[in-house]
């Protein structure tokens, strides 16, 4: 049976509202069958904040830090009743050629640093804990590139919120009592057609994402078109906008030719990434679509939820 949120007088969220880091790694891993597995998760849950603790202590001024999560169907397999509100399987997105894809994925691992040896050091850690309990199904190595640019050349996060806002916007308050301070993450890997982008005019490009791409200013409403990236991701409700927290990393294989976004979403309620993806890839009206599908595709896609590292200390090995 998981531990009760509610029933904590003070329960600690995971690092999710944290500052921007140089480095990142995302590991999305499947749970093998096998009985003793779901043992050896389980006690890597408890033992996860004094596991980052102990690498980080080697470099303090590293940040380091490490976020889980959990797929909806290994919820119920790890932890049980009672399940997070609103957790369920990344639902894939298809309209024309643009398609979100549902790929597997039991946990995710988003590790955070300011040297990625940190991060590299702490997976290796994290891995050698869980051995053959589960087997890794992508592994993205992502930097923070120049000055928080992505490589299509704009700056990636400028309307992320910031302190209390941040931990207002990603951590579950009363509306889920049951997980007080736990947190949705939806994330996907996006491949560039940077040939196809850079052919284009700088002043099309700046149409397409919304801002200029020197200055980083948003354009005005007048001249941006309602199919610009950071128009159909402006989500409103009740007059108010509804933020995320991103915390997007570039990364590449540039022999392989391979390289692009890694998308990663906080959010109290995955319904407002899954609205911003809606407009993304269908369009708001339907057909007015973001035209930075045209250059980009997504590969992978996933839904998982935070719960508090106050949960992930009270959880009991098998």
């Amino acid at each position: 049976m998981a531990p009760r949120a509610s029933a904590i007088p003070h329960v600690i969220p995971q690092p999710v509202a944290t500052p921007l880091t140089r480095a990142a790694i995302f590991l999305v891993v499947t749970i093998n069958p096998g009985t003793s597995n779901r043992g050896i998760i389980r006690s890597l849950c408890a033992d996860l904040s004094a596991l980052v603790r102990s690498v980080g202590f080697r470099e303090q001024e590293g940040t380091l830090s490490c976020v889980v999560g959990f797929g909806s169907e290994t919820w119920d397999r790890l932890f049980g009743k009672p399940r997070p509100a609103d957790l369920h399987k990344f639902r894939e997105i298809r309209a024309g050629e643009r398609h979100a894809v549902s790929t597997p994925g039991d946990m995710l691992f988003h590790i955070r640093a300011q040297r990625m040896d940190l991060c590299f050091e702490l997976e290796t850690q994290i891995m050698a804990r869980l051995g053959p309990a589960i087997s890794p199904v992508d592994e993205v190595q992502g930097f923070r590139y120049f000055d928080s640019r992505d490589l299509i050349g704009f700056v990636d996060g400028t309307e992320n919120p910031k302190g209390q806002d941040a931990v207002d916007a990603t951590l579950i308050a009363d509306e889920d009592p049951m997980f007080v301070a736990g947190s949705y993450v939806i994330i996907q890997k996006y491949l560039h057609d940077l040939a196809g982008w850079n052919m284009l005019p700088t002043e099309k490009q700046e149409k397409i994402v919304g801002r200029t791409k020197l200055n980083d200013v948003e354009l005005d409403d007048k001249v941006k078109p309602t199919y610009a990236h950071n128009a159909l991701t402006k989500i409103i409700k009740n007059g108010k906008e509804i933020k995320i927290l991103r915390d997007n990393m570039a990364f590449g294989h540039a022999g392989q030719k391979e390289f692009g976004t890694y998308f990663i979403g906080y959010s109290r309620s995955p319904r407002t990434i899954e609205e911003m993806l809606q407009n993304m890839f269908v369009g708001k009206p339907p057909g007015n679509y973001d035209r930075l599908l045209d250059f980009s595709r997504a590969v992978t896609g996933n839904l998982f939820f935070v719960p508090s590292a106050t949960f992930l200390e009270d959880v009991k090995a098998d």
